[in-house]
């Protein structure tokens, strides 16, 4: 089946190389129903088609009968300005898709054309108004957006400037502290040497401070 089809599709072109094995046939099976499958609805629709096209003939042509025979009306017998109108009529029906050229069917159709246009243009009046709130909402968004972006900025702008200052002052402490224990360390070390010289140990600087207390 596969075989048949391929060359059905080809007709006199060599059908292209495939490897043959279970898949590849399995798939081109599919194709194929889904091929044959489409082949007939567009015939079942082409046949339709056909069909309707007679029977507007022949609809016509019972018309053109009528007209002719009751008012003595042809296509070659009317003036170029009713050939235009009715041409005009016609393609007006067609558009506004009426059953019939009747003064009903055509403000029947009007009405609901109209009717559908004040639901489109207020459906787009209301899709603008949206569109609009939307849009300022979307600005004060952005607008918070970049406030925010430069309130972080400064702030870690000012953290730096809080860090450096930090560093700096625990820098000085450190040197302070450092300073303070070598000071301890000299006064001990010199009070070290004059009690070794025979100091009174009453006039030493832990002695003089606990008699300030």
């Amino acid at each position: 089946q596969v075989t048949l089809w391929l060359k059905k599709i080809y007709v006199d072109v060599p059908v292209p190389e495939y490897e043959v094995n279970e898949r590849t046939v399995d798939i081109l099976h599919e194709v194929m129903e889904h091929s044959e499958e489409r082949d007939k609805d567009v015939t079942l629709l082409i046949e339709d088609m056909k069909d309707r096209a007679t029977k507007y003939e022949a609809e016509a042509e019972y018309w053109k009968g009528i007209l002719g025979e009751s008012l003595g009306l042809s296509e070659g017998s009317l003036s170029q300005e009713a050939t235009k109108d009715l041409s005009d009529l016609v393609q007006s029906a067609v558009e506004l898709e009426v059953e019939d050229t009747s003064l009903t069917s055509f403000y029947s159709a009007i009405n609901y054309m109209t009717s559908e246009l004040y639901k489109t243009k207020s459906k787009n009046e209301e899709m603008e108004l949206k569109l609009k709130t939307l849009t300022k909402k979307l600005t004060s968004a952005l607008m918070m957006e970049k406030h925010l972006e430069e309130d972080i900025k400064k702030l870690k702008q000012s953290q730096e400037g809080e860090k450096a200052k930090a560093e700096i002052r625990s820098k000085n402490l450190k040197f302070l502290e450092d300073k303070s224990k070598d000071l301890k360390i000299r006064i001990k070390e010199a009070e070290d040497e004059l009690v070794a010289r025979g100091l009174d140990q009453s006039l030493t600087h832990e002695a003089l401070m606990q008699s300030s207390e």
